[in-house]
């Protein structure tokens, strides 16, 4: 584990060593920063399961390097024990998060890419191939995003020649994925092209990946932001001191249901009640083209009761989770939250913008006919 300034990639190779890889520990942010060494598919899922790295696209990139490692791991195995080693990792490697698209999509792209390669150092080369690209491309993804929703701040700002004000839950920045981020893309842009805007950033609880991660990015790359408790976003809504929602995306739905971060469905109806057009940015590999009910087909992950009956905080240079709920009191975790597509007012991905509806996003991905999900 080393220390220093923050990189500008979540998770990547050691340069010095490169069957081990690298990733942020997201878990002591913004109080610490430290890098982590993971060396095997099975640290790989523990760093996952534990959110030492979190958020869709990190995730997937994250677990197309543990497949690298668990190909490391098979190198000198026969190609049918080698094959089901993969196949072990992976499935390891799909439990530890059940909501995020990306990570399966991952794990399903390398073992597809992998299949038939029986020779140990081809199937390694290979399977670094795979993971480098799927981080780059998230990369290239992610800033072409950020372009496509400049355009909706641009539009703004023309109408009113004031800043704008953007409102965004959780973290979906650069932390989020490999970098630049989903959400936050298009107010970085907005920010780097000279365009007054202000962020509302809601603390977003249980874990706090709001105050604690956007907040930080933010403030990082200099952007006006202020925090808010969650159940403030109303309240500023129906004050007109929000003109633009942007949120993420862990899974969406062929016809644009959106799964998010818990508290993003009250955003969004809130947001409808008060005529502020509500945007989800995703990649396209946080898409689920084989699901159309987000309702009934989107796992919703339950997490420890403690992230809600126990905050987090540093100490003395000590992370400590005090008690905040009352003793003998329990809790229940949901992770994450479905919008409607009727609530969505558009989806910014890498090849533009369009409805939340089947007709307009296979306008956009003519692969996704069919409910095909390989990419």
């Amino acid at each position: 584990m080393g220390t220093g300034e923050p990189v500008r990639r979540t998770v990547w190779l050691d340069s010095a060593d490169p069957e081990s890889v690298r990733v942020i520990d997201q878990c002591l942010l913004p109080f610490e920063y430290a890098e982590v060494s993971i060396r095997t598919a099975e640290g790989m899922a523990a760093a996952i399961r534990d959110m030492v790295v979190r958020g869709a696209g990190c995730i997937g990139a994250s677990a197309g390097y543990g497949m690298y490692l668990a190909a490391l791991e098979a190198r000198y195995m026969s190609g049918a024990d080698g094959a089901a080693h993969l196949e072990r990792a992976g499935a390891a490697l799909e439990a530890s998060r059940p909501t995020a698209v990306n990570l399966s999509w991952a794990v399903q792209r390398q073992l597809g890419e992998l299949a038939g390669i029986t020779a140990g150092d081809e199937r390694v080369t290979r399977a670094r191939e795979i993971a480098e690209s799927i981080a780059d491309e998230d990369v290239a993804s992610c800033a072409a995003i950020g372009q496509y929703g400049l355009g909706l701040i641009e539009e703004i700002y023309a109408r009113t020649s004031r800043p704008v004000n953007v409102m965004t839950h959780c973290n979906a920045g650069w932390l989020a994925f490999v970098s630049h981020g989903t959400a936050t893309a298009p107010m970085y842009a907005a920010h780097d092209a000279g365009i007054p805007v202000h962020v509302w950033v809601s603390e977003t609880r249980p874990r706090n990946q709001g105050a604690r991660l956007t907040a930080w990015e933010l403030g990082e790359h200099g952007v006006p932001h202020t925090l808010i408790v969650d159940n403030a976003a109303g309240h500023l809504m129906q004050h007109g001191k929000v003109d633009l929602i942007i949120v993420g995306s862990d899974r969406t739905t062929i016809n644009g249901d959106v799964a998010n971060k818990i508290g993003t469905y009250m955003k969004a109806v809130a947001a409808a009640d008060n005529d502020i057009p509500f945007y989800a940015a995703l990649p396209s590999s946080t898409f689920d083209p084989s699901s159309r009910d987000g309702l009934a087909d989107i796992p919703i992950e339950e997490r420890d009761p403690r992230e809600v009956t126990n905050a987090t905080a540093f100490h003395d240079g000590h992370q400590i989770e005090p008690r905040v709920a009352a003793p003998g009191t329990g809790a229940i975790n949901y992770g994450f939250d479905v919008t409607p597509a009727r609530l969505v007012a558009g989806i910014i991905s890498e090849r533009g913008i369009c409805r939340a509806s089947e007709e307009s996003i296979l306008s956009l991905y003519p692969e996704f006919v069919g409910g095909v999900i390989s990419r």
